[in-house]
């Protein structure tokens, strides 16, 4: 058996400081991490080899020698300054600890510590390298308070109303609408070919830019439709003759009582060409026309409850057709325009067949009237059909309005189911088929006051357009 060998002449004791980035890097290159490595690491403390020697002394016996001192103060680590707020400490533990037990625990850990008003300036020991921000402090305080002396205690937060109104009607959801009958978003450039642009606009001055990207991206937009007809171009040219889509965004119009000069207005358009339906073999091939525009734009009208405001008025636009177009009103304020592109447009922006389009301000709509609900009549409702004989430039829209007015509390419905020109009517005349739905909330109308209510509603038409009942 070997003897022990229980003498020991010196013993080297030394306190290291090494870059912590550097010894883990290392550490990758080489796969390798030592023990030490991670001592080192952990920042250990350079000031504790007296501690260390004191004590080897005191146990053991012997002398100290002399001390070999390698280091550059400017790269040793230093002890971080830390102030520690009531506030944030409170906030992320979410219980509140006395000052007294605060400045304790700070203490205990080591640190030099000077109260203030709400706050601790905390100079952290040297042994403790990572305590090096406030939320470092925070952590300390809760593990040697206890977290189990933490009671758990539910988070006060106090509700805020949204901003949303309820008549703010969003433009996500007109873009669902469209989407759902088969249109599809577009974006395009605000910047749009000047040429172009006259053809649309011709007459009206648009912004330019000093330093356009290229020539035919020097003007500001005054509308979608620029954009929009050019997307509709590049899809013929590439065999998609069936096109439906529609864009949102900003028009710049120069106006003088704008700041700086520029009035942008948001604006919903669209355009629709090709054939009404997907090619199926059981319809019919049939070229959309204005009344499947305008039947989807009544929709888009619908979800702001403003539809029964809402009045299209025969009125020129350069880039529409003539005969098949029509300006938009709200409470008499022109808000748009739809219709078909005039032919001599078509023909110069290289359009394959008939394009219609259309164009809101978006701004003037999105105050929807809130729907209210009503009682639904217990009695039965009567229906009554006249047709009447007007002259062709008699839009039907007035017919239908002046009918609505005449039996405001009696009428409920009134709908034109038929427009005839021909035999019987005189040329320049056309006869309309007008349906009138009569209904009380209260009790059953008699076969006296719904005649009294149809002849009422026929002297009304009568008087004011010249209308006569068709024999």
């Amino acid at each position: 058996m070997k003897k022990r060998k229980t003498s020991c002449w010196n013993v080297l004791s030394s306190a290291r400081y090494l870059s912590p980035v550097v010894l883990v890097v290392m550490a990758c290159i080489l796969m390798r991490l030592t023990v030490m490595s991670v001592a080192l690491i952990r920042h250990c403390s350079t000031k504790r080899w007296k501690r260390a020697t004191r004590l080897l002394i005191d146990i053991c016996g012997g002398e100290a020698g002399p001390v070999i001192d390698i280091s550059n103060e400017a790269t040793l680590p230093k002890r971080a300054t830390i102030t520690l707020r009531r506030s944030k400490l409170d906030r992320l533990i979410g219980h509140h600890i006395a000052d007294e037990q605060v400045t304790d625990i700070l203490r205990r850990l080591g640190c030099e510590v000077t109260e203030g008003k709400d706050e601790w300036q905390a100079v952290a020991p040297s042994w403790r390298f990572d305590m090096e921000i406030e939320e470092d402090l925070v952590e300390e305080v809760a593990r040697v308070y206890g977290y189990n002396n933490i009671p758990d205690e539910p988070v006060q937060a106090s509700l805020i109303m949204g901003t949303h109104r309820e008549a703010d009607l969003s433009l996500k959801r007109v873009k669902t609408l469209l989407n759902d009958k088969g249109y599809q978003e577009v974006i395009t450039y605000s910047f749009v070919d000047p040429k172009v642009q006259q053809m649309i606009h011709p007459g009206v001055e648009a912004l330019l830019l000093p330093s356009p990207i290229s020539v035919e991206m020097s003007a500001m937009r005054l509308s979608l439709w620029t954009g929009l007809l050019a997307t509709v171009v590049y899809n013929q040219n590439r065999q998609q003759n069936r096109v439906r889509i529609f864009e949102s965004g900003l028009r710049f119009v120069p106006d003088t009582q704008a700041p700086l000069g520029i009035r942008q207005d948001l604006m919903l358009a669209g355009v629709i060409c090709g054939n009404r339906y997907e090619e199926h073999w059981n319809l019919a091939k049939e070229t959309v026309d204005f009344y499947d525009l305008k039947g989807d734009l009544e929709s888009v009208l619908d979800l702001t409850g403003k539809l029964n405001e809402v009045e299209f008025r025969a009125e020129a636009n350069p880039a529409l057709h003539p005969g098949q177009s029509a300006a938009i009103y709200l409470k008499g304020e022109r808000i748009g325009f739809v219709g078909v592109v005039h032919p001599e447009l078509e023909r110069k922006l290289d359009l394959n067949g008939r394009t219609l389009v259309f164009e809101l301000e978006w701004n003037k709509l999105a105050d929807r009237v809130v729907p209210q609900a009503r009682e639904i009549s217990r009695f039965p409702a009567n229906r009554r059909d006249i047709a009447v004989v007007v002259a062709e430039n008699v839009p039907a829209a007035d017919i239908l309005s002046e009918c609505k007015k005449v039996g405001v509390n009696q009428v409920v419905g009134v709908n034109l189911f038929d427009v005839y020109r021909g035999k019987g009517v005189a040329e320049g005349y056309k006869s309309l088929a007008i349906s009138l739905i009569l209904q009380d909330t209260s009790r059953t109308l008699e076969e006296e006051e719904i005649a009294a209510t149809v002849a009422k509603c026929v002297e009304a038409l009568k008087e004011r357009f010249q209308a006569s009942l068709r024999d």
